[in-house]
């Protein structure tokens, strides 16, 4: 109790400054989940995608990320035998984010895209095992993280594989596609508008005072499709034949009635990580303004004041705005060629996976489902035409990432601990 009373300022400092550079790292990386494919499918360049991830990120964050969150993240710790000691919690936030911050900037650097929550869950495993001891993290819950390797990347690229044989069987294989194109992009439009409904209903809207049933928010995301397909349809009827671009690649015409769905899946995939996510970096720092503030209290549950909310916004923003490209890069180019057909159904796998998984509970992480999601559309034109050899690479991260986060934030909060005990 003595340390918070007398290093209170400090920690706070330390905390803010280490939260900004968590969410930071959580731009830099994460938002290409809901940018890649769109960036690397042509259908809006990396500075749109920034403006665009820019508005919906921050308005996620600050309109419906939370005004209260658990102060452990995803209850991997079990803090009660800490309670008379509510420094070595402190001391154990503030290794976490330093060390999830790190680890997302190397990744980020060389355009791996990793979990940002998985990476926070190993820091704070790793500070629990070398501050309060193995018997204090939950195991069951790494156990789920370790199974939501493979879940995650196998559900969301079997749903991009059908949904892109969809399309060649009713569109691109066609005897005239661009009309195909016409007849059924309407139906394609109502499962984004449906979708993606269910995703901003099931996941972004949580926090809000928005409680809708099951069945209620399946009628409103119906609603929605309807809506959004009939405006749909009066745009794709405006899509006109480019037959210079035709000529330069076959299917350019019909490429260009899925751009504008794109760019609506990529707004609402980014108001709803901007709303989840952002906790991975705000949630520890909330954790630690809440116990100074309380002179110590260790409580299950801390508040959200706006100005934290805001201070994630803002990383998150930085954070795409300044190395956000390099990920954006490895999903949206380097694995497989995407066009806007292509990065389509790979975004929208993507969602559905989202509302199947939260729905279902399925231990999920969106990162890998994303990346899934994109080897799958390439699988559809044969293994060919994927990159093992970056796939490789980006699984080897995965793998890596909680055991780095581990050892990074031990070793910070041994270093901490030293500094002010």
């Amino acid at each position: 109790m003595e340390i918070i009373t007398e290093y209170g300022t400090i920690l706070m400092v330390m905390a803010i400054v280490f939260g900004l550079y968590m969410t930071w790292g959580i731009g830099a990386n994460d938002v290409a989940n809901a940018m890649g494919t769109s960036v690397g499918s042509g259908a809006i360049t990396v500075k749109q995608a920034i403006i665009i991830a820019a508005i919906f990120e921050f308005a996620g964050a600050f309109i419906a990320g939370g005004h209260v969150t658990a102060t452990i993240r995803k209850g991997i710790i079990d803090p009660t035998s800490i309670v008379n000691n509510p420094e070595i919690l402190v001391f154990g936030m503030l290794a976490s984010l330093l060390a999830a911050g790190i680890w997302l900037m190397v990744a980020s650097n060389r355009g791996w895209p990793v979990s940002t929550t998985h990476s926070i869950v190993g820091a704070i495993v790793g500070f629990t095992v070398a501050g309060i001891g193995m018997d204090a993290v939950q195991w069951g819950k790494i156990g789920q993280i370790v199974a939501s390797w493979v879940v995650s990347p196998v559900l969301g690229g079997t749903i991009a594989f059908v949904l892109m044989m969809s399309i060649r069987g009713l569109i691109l294989n066609t005897e005239n596609p661009f009309v195909s194109a016409k007849r059924w992009g309407p139906i394609y439009v109502f499962l984004v508008g449906f979708i993606i409904s269910l995703v901003t209903l099931f996941k972004g809207l949580t926090h809000l005072d928005i409680d809708l049933s099951v069945g209620m928010s399946f009628v409103v995301a119906t609603l929605f499709g309807v809506l959004l397909a009939v405006i749909g349809w009066f745009m794709i009827n405006r899509v006109q034949v480019d037959t210079s671009a035709d000529r330069e690649f076959h299917f350019a015409s019909v490429e260009k009635v899925f751009t504008p769905m794109m760019v609506f899946t990529a707004c609402a995939m980014a108001f709803a990580h901007g709303s989840n996510d952002v906790a991975n970096g705000i949630g520890p720092l909330a954790a630690v303004v809440s116990i100074i503030q309380s002179g110590g209290e260790v409580a299950q549950k801390a508040s959200l004041p706006n100005w934290i909310l805001v201070l994630g916004g803002v990383g998150i923003v930085i954070g795409l705005a300044t190395m956000g490209y390099r990920v954006m890069k490895t999903i949206g180019t380097r694995i497989t060629e995407l066009t806007p057909t292509r990065g389509f159904c790979a975004t929208l796998a993507a969602a559905a996976t989202v509302v199947l998984a939260s729905r279902t509970g399925m231990p999920v992480s969106t990162t890998h489902i994303a990346v899934g999601a994109v080897i799958g559309v390439g699988l559809a034109r044969g293994v060919g035409a994927i990159d093992l050899r970056v796939i490789g690479g980006i699984v080897l991260s995965w793998l890596i990432t909680l055991p780095v986060g581990a050892v990074l934030s031990a070793i910070f909060f041994f270093t901490l601990k030293g500094m002010f005990t």
